[in-house]
This record gives C-alpha cells, structure tokens and sequence, in this order.
C-alpha cells in the first residue's frame, strides 16, 4: 500500500460507522488486513481480532483502536415529514448543527440531509439563535420532495435507521487532517499500517499481540471481553483531549495519566515516557476530566490486566475535529516503540 498515515486516515473517516452500524468499515479492515497475509476474526458483537504471534506466547499483550462513530438514529418522523433524532455517543446537539448526513434505511438505500434546528430562518423565527438545541428543536431536513410523515414513511425511512454524519475530511498543506471521527479513526489508521509494515518483515513481536479493532466503544464496551487470559498489558490508542487546563496539543503523543474513571497503571505509564525519552518521541501527560475508554472499560469488566492509554491529540473532540500529521506520527511511533518493547513493571 502507498498511501500515507494520513491519507489512510481520510479512506476510514469516508466509511458511515456510527455505532449500531459497523460492519462496511469491519469489512473494510478485515479485506485490507487479508491481503497483507493476516487471519482477522469477528467476535459476536462484531469487533474484529488480529493475533500475531511472537517470541513469547505465555505472555501476551493486547491493543485497541475503536472504529465505531458518533452518529444518531430516526427517533420519530414529524407531521411535516422532517425527522426527530436520538444520539448516539457522548456529545450536545449543538455540535452537529448545519452538518450534512446520510440517513441509512432498513432496505439499504440512503437519503442524503441536513441537520438544523427548526427554528434556523432568522426571517420568521425570533428565537432563531436562542432556542434551546435540544431534540424538540433540532431535525434532519431530508433531500427529497416531502411534506407530511406519509410521504417520508413511503422513501422507506422508519424509527431506528441510522444517521452518519458528513466527515468533511481534509488535510492541509501544511500537515494538519480536519475531520469528524478522527476520534478514533486516526488510532485505528496507524494500527492497521503497523500490520502492514510488520508483514512486509519476517520479525516477531517479542509478545504474542491482539490487535482489537473495537465498533462499541462510543457506548462503553467496545473492548472489554475476548481478552485472553495471558494477556498482561492492555493498551488503548485513543484521543488526546485538548482544552483549558490540558497539555495536549496537536504536535506530540498525549499519554493519559488518569479519565473520569480514574487513574491508568502508573508503571505502564512510566515505560510509554521512558520510551519516548528514549526514542526522543515528543509527548504530553495529561488528565481527561469527561472521559472513557475501552481500557477502562476493560478494568470495569474485571480484566485483570495492567491498562494504558495513549494517543495523538485531538482538537475540538466529538465535534469538527482536527490534528496533525506531527501528533499522528508521535503517535506511530509511540506503537511502533511499544509493540517492540519488554513488559513494564
């Protein structure tokens, strides 16, 4: 494959994945991952699994990227045939006001739309930028000749079809990659080009390695069963979240130290920044106050495992995200240090 990390990035945001709605990126990865010699498994939930062999088989290693979506489905079709949604994933309505979508129906076929609040004409609404955006007040505006629920309802369209949202990818001459769903796509790219590059090697890992691609961890469980009793480490690569008060930024690995469920294993942190030092990875520590992963999902499951966290980071997170390719390549180069590394302590 010739593309670069993020050119593959911008292939996977283009693929709807909202969770509930995974399978055309898992088959995605799964034909992409074949070709390069490897055996992908799904499990039932539909999560795909990649094991490598390696030198040692008594203690294994196991990481995650999520492929799964913010997204919404149909929550009630109105009398003048616009749609009513309900989210899907941790985020406001206020971040996907003016987005274009994609409504997935039952019979396959897709109906493009916009996603507004009813009361957007400044022209005959006085509360136009002051209602509240809320599920009463925002629709999915669809691009079709339809004017009452009848009409809608005869397109096919019905309560719980899917809603992607239009990534709107672009990468910039100047290296940064703007898109929504680069949470968490970006991780997912730089695995999957891992696997690529080690396949084109005759090298063992040093650890038998599960690579997870998970489709449930915008709802909190994407990747916390099928974990193998050998499994010792359990690592995340996921976002970095950028604000006020954080470190993070859009140019180094952001390695988490602690999320809303708490503090990471404090010696697997210690080894991702002594590998950094080591390999001169440029890297931020950081707390994410609002914040999940399918590690600490993972740790809720009762997985006995030490868990870690890192990523590249990720401004403006369940909205129009953006990063750059300096973040992603840390980011890469952080796995890549990882993978061929000795346990931590």
């Amino acid at each position: 494959m010739s593309e670069t990390t993020l050119e593959l990035i911008q292939m996977l945001t283009q693929i709807p994945s909202p969770t509930g709605q995974t399978k055309e990126v898992m088959t995605f990865i799964q034909d992409r991952l074949s070709q390069s010699g490897y055996t992908p498994v799904f499990n039932r939930k539909g999560s795909l699994i990649v094991t490598v062999p390696g030198q040692n088989t008594e203690q294994q290693r196991f990481i995650t990227a999520h492929v799964d979506t913010l997204g919404a489905m149909v929550k009630a079709i109105k009398p003048d045939g616009r749609l009513k949604l309900d989210l899907v994933g941790g985020f406001k309505f206020n971040a996907i006001e003016g987005e274009y979508c994609t409504i997935h129906t039952q019979s396959g076929k897709n109906y493009s739309g916009t996603i507004l609040m009813h009361q957007t004409s400044v022209h005959v609404y006085k509360d136009a930028g002051t209602a509240e955006r809320n599920q009463d007040n925002m629709e999915v505006r669809i691009d079709e000749k339809v004017t009452c629920q009848k009409e809608t309802e005869a397109l096919g369209i019905q309560v719980g079809d899917f809603i992607s949202f239009d990534p709107r990818t672009e990468i910039t001459e100047t290296g940064f990659i703007k898109s929504r769903h680069l949470d968490d796509k970006a991780s997912a790219g730089i695995l999957i080009e891992f696997l690529e590059e080690l396949a084109k090697t005759e090298k063992l890992l040093p650890y038998t390695t599960h690579f997870f691609f998970s489709n449930n961890e915008e709802i909190g469980y994407g990747g916390n069963s099928n974990i193998p009793q050998e499994v010792v480490e359990y690592v995340a690569v996921d976002m970095g979240a950028m604000g006020d008060d954080q470190q993070t930024d859009e140019y180094t690995v952001s390695i988490c130290v602690k999320d809303a469920s708490g503090p990471y294993h404090l010696g697997l942190r210690r080894h991702f920044v002594q590998l950094c030092d080591n390999e001169s990875i440029p890297y931020k520590l950081d707390i994410y106050p609002y914040y999940g992963s399918d590690a600490s999902a993972a740790m809720r499951s009762g997985a006995d495992v030490r868990h870690g966290l890192f990523g590249a980071g990720i401004e403006s997170s369940h909205a129009y995200e953006r990063t750059h390719n300096d973040s992603v390549q840390a980011t890469k180069q952080l796995v890549t240090a990882y993978l061929w590394s000795s346990l931590s302590e």
